[in-house]
């Protein structure tokens, strides 16, 4: 039997995933990447227990944990610092049998590529067309042309591979504010639990990570492409310089070149993920509000189910329309949860504050980790393992 292939264009978490999965069931992979190299620069992200599965289907989970710091607890506090809500990681582990685990982006991206063999990977590989040809799809790319049975879209929230082959389709919206994400200087001496303040309008978060660092990631409600005159570090400070403790110790080591800003955008439902030889995955297909901490670990079950799709029959239209029935209600459903908690965590107006703040103090987090079950009990479809 030939060898099936693939091109995964675009070689961020969810296209290195899926070149992975697919290359350890037998596939030739070409993993298609427009920057000049694989990397991803300057932020943490959260890996959830269903994300570790994910990693655990891929053989990875082990080898990733030991990059990552595991907050013993977390929560949301109000802007005076008061707890609102907390969250025992253990609690987690019982429930879901992984702990939630806080990673440098670069660290997963080497892991991924890691596990995938050099000549798969094309950095500094633009796309430029790609259209069927009978029983295959040829992309046309910066260095030629390459012939494959599938092309998997991994190519961001801005997909060019969306723009082309879903026209129709209704491009990112913002959702109304900008986001900052940075890592500390290794702070020796500092030991605070991990959490979230809310205030009106605006919060700020930070958890641990390995070597003393920290991860923070802050968001505020400003009109679109409002860059700050005088630099994002300086935005930073301006606005939570005076949050409660630990926050003015944080960023202050934060090195001034070190913030990274961006705007939230997510993207409206899309009619399917699949069309003729090709699927989306990861923000291509969903982008979400960050709020949840989901993003890479929706990419990541994508990039799983797929291959386990594709493994379950031959006929690849059968397969892929499997993965669309699979992950488009799951994904698009994550999306609206993410949306509205990203719209009541960024409320400003103070008596809906107030409202919101009680609420969450009345919430048991038991509560909380139930609401989170469909979630975070995700596992792997049968033969992704």
């Amino acid at each position: 039997m030939a060898e099936r292939t693939a091109v995964v264009v675009g070689g961020g978490i969810g296209g290195l995933a899926a070149a992975v999965a697919l290359h350890r069931r037998g596939w030739g992979v070409a993993v298609l990447e427009r920057a000049g190299e694989f990397a991803e620069v300057g932020a943490g992200l959260s890996l959830w227990p269903n994300a570790m599965r994910a990693l655990a289907a891929l053989d990875l989970a082990e080898r990733v944990r030991v990059l990552g710091a595991v907050e013993t607890a977390g929560g949301v506090r109000g802007r005076t610092g008061r707890w609102l809500s907390k969250m025992d990681n253990a609690e987690i582990v019982g429930r879901h049998g992984w702990p939630l685990l806080v990673v440098h982006r670069a660290d997963l991206v080497r892991t991924l590529v890691g596990a995938l063999p050099a000549e798969s990977l094309r950095p500094g590989c633009e796309v430029h067309a790609m259209h069927p040809d009978g029983e295959a799809v040829v992309v046309e790319h910066r260095d030629g042309i390459l012939r494959a049975d599938l092309v998997v879209g991994a190519d961001g929230v801005r997909s060019a591979m969306r723009r082309q082959w879903w026209p129709h389709a209704k491009g990112p919206r913002y959702v109304g504010y900008t986001g900052w994400r940075m890592i500390t200087e290794p702070l020796a001496d500092l030991r605070p639990e991990g959490a979230v303040i809310w205030g009106r309008g605006e919060r700020i978060g930070f958890t641990s990570l390995p070597g003393g660092r920290f991860y923070c990631f802050a968001t505020a409600t400003v009109p679109e492409d409002a860059a700050s005159d005088d630099g994002e570090h300086a935005a930073v400070r301006r606005r939570f310089g005076d949050w409660p403790d630990p926050i003015p110790t944080l960023l202050a080591a934060v090195p001034e070149d070190a913030v990274l800003r961006h705007d939230v955008y997510d993207l409206p439902p899309l009619p399917t993920y699949v069309r003729d030889r090709m699927a989306l995955l990861g923000d291509a297909a969903h982008a979400m509000d960050p709020i949840l901490g989901q993003g890479a670990c929706q990419a990541l079950e994508d990039a799983v189910t797929l291959a386990a799709c594709l493994d379950e029959t031959p006929n690849l239209g059968a397969a892929l329309a499997h993965y669309d029935r699979l992950r488009r209600p799951r994904t698009q459903a994550i999306v609206r949860r993410a949306a509205r908690l990203g719209t009541v965590a960024q409320w400003s107006w103070p008596p809906a504050v107030l409202l919101r703040d009680l609420a969450a103090t009345l919430t048991p987090a038991t509560a909380t980790l139930r609401s989170m079950a469909s979630v975070l009990g995700w596992v792997p479809p049968d033969g992704a393992c």
